[in-house]
């Protein structure tokens, strides 16, 4: 699978991605730049692949990755997956904002796409 280092040796860059995507359940969305915002909606998606399996080794796989924080594993399997029980993907939609002010880093809001609609 390929991926973007974004700076960071492994340990790092997988600690980060696990934080920001724990982020993104409870507040429902986040700001961040485009290049961490695509990184991170492959892990969000896949959270939310795994809450819609709703078995006991996708429960694990959820655990391992979110670093044992039930409450974010929890909201996945009891509250995102039924909201996109009759969606296969796309689950995430991100939205360009302005560049940064000290480094022209292109700024993006990532969120759950709503149901409403």
């Amino acid at each position: 699978m390929a991926y973007r280092k974004l700076g960071r040796d492994n340990k790092h860059r997988r600690s980060m991605l696990a934080t920001m995507t724990k982020q993104v359940v409870m507040n429902e969305s986040i700001t961040t730049t485009e290049t961490r915002a695509k990184e991170v909606r492959k892990a969000v998606e896949k959270m939310v692949t795994y809450g819609k399996k709703g078995d006991l080794v996708a429960r694990r796989k959820a655990l391992a990755f979110l670093h044992n924080d039930t409450e974010v594993v929890e909201k996945i399997f009891n509250d995102l997956a039924k909201r996109f029980e009759n969606r296969n993907g796309g689950y995430t939609q991100i939205l360009k904002l302005n560049e940064r002010r000290g480094d022209d880093a292109l700024m993006v809001v990532l969120k759950f796409v709503d149901e409403a609609k």
